[in-house]
């Protein structure tokens, strides 16, 4: 089949356990419902149906309503849905994802650190630099969701 591709987490489960070990130490900071909302963001952003699918399904058994998460994708429109804290958080997913070479702005920097302790704003940029090495691992390997 000319479209198969590697699927990386079964050919070196060893980086994939490493990885899977520093995601939960991430975890274990962080609001579960609010990693969701920035591993979706991130997702959504960089095409990655797979992970959008996995972190829609883990947001809603974390309690998540279907309501926010059909309106991640436009956070910036959604009005009060998501709380101040939720917003600089989506901002710092958003700037982080697509960073380029401006970085991230002192302004959306700023709006997450009012709103959470250092060691929460540190596990937030690692939350959103794991998940993008994930999607990218996910969409360089065609990995796709099954239907449910």
């Amino acid at each position: 089949m000319a479209d198969a591709r590697v699927v990386w987490s079964k050919k070196v489960p060893e980086v994939y356990g490493k990885l899977d070990e520093i995601d939960k130490v991430i975890a274990g900071h962080l609001d579960p419902i609010l990693l969701e909302l920035v591993k979706l963001r991130a997702s959504v952003l960089n095409g990655c149906a797979f992970c959008v699918d996995l972190h829609t399904r883990r947001a809603l058994q974390e309690g998540e309503t279907q309501q926010r998460l059909f309106l991640v994708p436009t956070w910036i429109e959604a009005g009060e849905i998501f709380t101040d804290a939720e917003r600089a958080v989506l901002a710092l997913t958003d700037e982080m994802t697509r960073m380029g070479e401006h970085g991230v702005s002192d302004e959306v920097y700023g709006a997450v650190a009012e709103h959470f302790d250092e060691e929460k704003l540190a596990a937030l940029l690692a939350a959103i630099a794991m998940i993008n090495l994930y999607n990218r691992l996910a969409v360089a390997s065609h990995l796709h969701p099954r239907r449910r």
